[in-house]
């Protein structure tokens, strides 16, 4: 097997639980961040970033693409490479739309590759939910689409979510952060019996709600009680930008992972109408936000190498 000399790796941004799938559901999306390793002959690690908030990237070993990168070697028992990491940034941090999960599957996907693809997908995959503790980013990111993830007696069980063409993801992304940890400080360890059963049926009725395009499903069906009503509070101006976005005619608006991204589900006759309100919304609570209509990526991480 000839020696893979350098690999880029490209990989989608994900938006994960979608209201009442916490945990379990996510998505890809058509905004990336883009890995490119090079095998040095000597000189340890090199790591350059481009992109919005570059500067606030480690560029040593503690960089989490570098620490997956290191995970796959050790995993098939050899030694890393010497390597060159370039990376393009094209996902916000830590705003709710899987920044860490692209790091983590680019790292893993392109050692896999200058390994000579010693790994299956699957066994990546396996990797890849073991480094970021749940599977609703990274399974997305590394597949493509909406998926599902359940686990089973030997692992996991991965079920694609059809997501219907008329149902546009339009992302609002705050000039703020607010961190995954934080965002779980604040949810409770138990839920009663009722909250369980509401979000079992609503997460029910949001698949057939994404399979079907129907609106009168989707409304009812991004309602959640297991880590909205917990988390909005950390989001300042939730509350109006969410009756902006139901206003303008959206079907419904959830919060994108741990936030403070918020992503409404819209029709396409309506999504830019969507997009305008929820920027003014927050506009006036005094917070600057960029809005866009995404797609759903289909492909996940890709890769290509040189030698």
């Amino acid at each position: 097997m000839s020696v893979v000399s350098g690999v880029t790796v490209t990989v989608p941004a994900t938006t994960a639980n979608l209201g009442p799938g916490f945990d379990c559901i996510g998505a890809a999306l058509t905004l990336y961040n883009e890995f490119k390793f090079t095998r040095l002959q000597e000189g340890g690690l090199i790591i350059h970033v481009a992109g919005a908030e570059a500067e606030r990237v480690q560029t040593d070993e503690s960089n989490l693409l570098y620490q997956a990168f290191v995970q796959l070697y050790q995993y098939i028992e050899q030694t890393p490479p010497s390597v060159k990491i370039e990376i393009q940034l094209g996902v916000p941090l830590a705003r709710g739309l899987g920044s860490s999960a692209t790091a983590i599957v680019g790292g893993l996907v392109g050692a896999n590759q200058l390994a000579g693809a010693t790994l299956s997908q699957l066994q990546v995959m396996e990797l890849a939910i073991a480094m970021e503790g749940h599977p609703d980013n990274v399974v997305p990111a590394l597949l493509g689409g909406c998926r599902l993830a359940a686990t089973s007696e030997t692992g996991w069980e991965i079920c694609d979510i059809p997501w219907h063409g008329d149902i546009v993801p339009v992302v609002a992304i705050p000039d703020f952060e607010l961190s995954t940890k934080e965002a779980r400080r604040v949810l409770p360890t138990e839920v009663s019996r009722a909250d369980a059963i509401f979000n079992t049926a609503h997460l029910g009725l949001l698949l057939r709600g994404l399979e079907t395009g129907k609106g009168e499903w989707l409304r009812t069906a991004l309602q959640d009680r297991l880590h909205q009503p917990y988390r909005k509070a950390l989001i300042p101006g939730y509350d109006a930008v969410n009756a902006a976005t139901i206003a303008a005619g959206a079907y419904g608006m959830v919060i994108s992972g741990a936030g403070p991204t918020l992503l409404a589900l819209a029709d396409p006759g309506n999504s830019k109408a969507t997009e305008m309100a929820m920027a003014a919304a927050w506009q006036e609570a005094g917070i600057t936000a960029t809005v866009r209509s995404l797609s759903v990526d289909t492909q996940g991480a890709s890769s290509f190498h040189e030698g």
